[in-house]
């Protein structure tokens, strides 16, 4: 099914030459924009999120690469255009091919600007990350269940961290910091 999926979506490239330009360029490219208009939003939101925004984005983009990373090094899937022929439109070393670390990353950081910052900038944000994960499928250098798998993790990791907020908050509203005790 997976190699169903991508053959269907890969065997368009190669034929369609400004759509290639434009698929090749999210594939390799629109990750910075995607990171860029991140950093945006949580500059905006930090006059009102304060300091805790930008360090539950900063642990979801790190656990998330971590956890990839460990998906990658357990994983036996290695790129498509190893093991069949394909359209491949960008250069890409050989290698393991899941969990897509663009994908990874950029639902990630979607994922977490959508939760703790603004559902509407992480909506923004999870639409460039769906088309850089499809681009990297159009370039014939990721199966779409490495995209699949990249989304699911940092949508993991970001469910994980905003539940972890979500106890820490209730601990420390139960158990408020102490008075100090005596006079001087």
């Amino acid at each position: 099914m997976n190699y169903h999926l991508f053959h269907l979506i890969n065997s368009a490239a190669g034929h369609h030459y400004p759509l290639d330009d434009v698929l090749e360029w999210c594939a390799v490219w629109l990750i910075y924009l995607l990171g860029a208009l991140a950093t945006v939003a949580l500059l905006l939101g930090l006059r009102s999120r304060g300091w805790p925004l930008l360090v539950r984005v900063a642990a979801s983009l790190a656990l998330a690469f971590t956890a990839g990373q460990v998906v990658a090094r357990v994983s036996t899937e290695v790129r498509p255009f190893q093991t069949h022929p394909v359209h491949q439109l960008i250069p890409h070393d050989p290698g393991g091919s899941l969990p897509s670390d663009h994908a990874t990353a950029a639902f990630a950081v979607a994922f977490a600007v959508g939760v703790f910052l603004s559902w509407r900038w992480g909506l923004l944000l999870s639409v460039l990350a769906a088309v850089i994960g499809f681009a990297r499928v159009w370039a014939g250098v990721h199966y779409p269940v490495d995209i699949l798998a990249g989304a699911t993790i940092g949508g993991g990791v970001v469910l994980i961290i905003a539940l972890a907020v979500r106890v820490l908050d209730r601990r420390a509203h139960q158990h408020p910091p102490r008075a100090a005790a005596g006079n001087y």
